[in-house]
């Protein structure tokens, strides 16, 4: 009755019952009962598993040098595993039966190293030094192709570095090497800077006249431009006073003939009524009065027309003999007045 037993896996644990020599189940995470007697169970973990390193390798100019990082593998077969190496559990399936489940990550990591030592011993102590990118990419494609992971059903999931250090005596005299060129390039800089300082003085001096040769000019040019520009105002201002003159001038001309051409105008109409006045006169000269006389009684009251016929009388009083006058008329012509 005590020799069933009850078992349970992790998920990431991939177990394999067998039942005289036979497998019955495989699987991961697998629970179940079984009898001790004649079951063998097989347990290996399929989860990422990481294992750090620190490898001592030569460089190709033979300098010792550091190398630490840490390498995560997990199992992607393990059926093909478990029949290279012994995963078995004990009998109370609370350890393994060998310790091939440590030699696993030794192995990897022996298989890193050759790797790695296979280009370390390629660079130089310098190179090797800052080659940590470049390393970890030639190794991790090399693991990714080795047929001894695929045999072994194993799959490198990554490959870090961490540091690369070269040995305590070589890293001070790297270091000593490196302080004085730092120094020397440090006194460099002093010169260059104070060579550069002396330089951009001077370039600052001649700028600075540059600067002042041209304020000059252009002080110059302005003054030009400003009494070429008086210059232009005042013989723009003369012809225009020169124009107005001449304008006035053509004014006065145009009146003076205005005047002179209205005053023989003048004179030729004062010509032109005199000559008709005059012939007017000669006409009238020529007319008998007393055909105006009668042209002025047509149009007469009949009292004017008996005054001049009074007047007439009067101038011709010689050759008058007799005169008769009729109260009638006195008193018509009295009456009117």
């Amino acid at each position: 009755m005590f020799k069933f037993r009850y078992f349970k896996a992790e998920p990431t644990t991939y177990v394999v019952r067998y039942h005289n020599g036979h497998i019955k189940q495989q699987g991961p995470g697998l629970s179940f009962f079984y009898f001790a007697p004649s079951t063998s169970l097989v347990a290996i973990p399929i989860a990422s598993q990481d294992v750090p390193f620190m490898l001592k390798e030569t460089t190709a100019d033979f300098q010792e040098i550091t190398i630490q990082g840490q390498v995560v593998f997990r199992v992607t077969d393990a059926p093909r595993l478990a029949g290279i190496m012994n995963f078995a559990l004990s009998d109370n399936a609370k350890g393994y039966a060998s310790n091939d489940p440590e030699k696993l990550p030794a192995r990897i990591l022996n298989l890193v190293q050759v790797f790695m030592r296979a280009e370390i011993q390629q660079l130089a102590l310098r190179e090797a030094l800052i080659a940590t990118r470049s390393l970890v990419e030639k190794v991790r494609e090399q693991l990714k192709q080795s047929d001894v992971l695929a045999t072994l059903g194993v799959e490198v999931v990554d490959l870090a570095l961490q540091a690369i250090r070269p040995a305590p005596e070589t890293s001070r005299a790297l270091e000593a090497a490196t302080r004085e060129s730092l120094l020397r390039e440090a006194d460099e800089a002093t010169y260059a800077r104070r060579n550069a300082a002396i330089q951009q003085e001077r370039a600052i001096k001649e700028n600075e006249l540059r600067t002042e040769l041209a304020i000059e000019a252009k002080t110059r040019e302005i003054r030009e431009n400003k009494m070429e520009a008086e210059r232009s105002v005042k013989e723009k201002e003369r012809l225009i006073r020169k124009e107005e003159m001449e304008s006035q001038v053509e004014l006065e001309n145009r009146r003076q003939e205005l005047v002179e051409l209205a005053t023989a105008n003048e004179r030729k109409q004062a010509e032109t009524k005199a000559y008709s006045a005059e012939k007017m006169m000669d006409a009238l000269n020529r007319i008998d009065p007393k055909l105006f006389e009668a042209i002025a009684a047509g149009g007469m009251q009949p009292d004017v027309i008996i005054a001049q016929a009074f007047k007439a009388l009067a101038t011709n009083t010689g050759n008058i003999g007799q005169l008769n006058i009729t109260p009638d008329l006195l008193t018509g012509l009295l009456n009117r007045n």
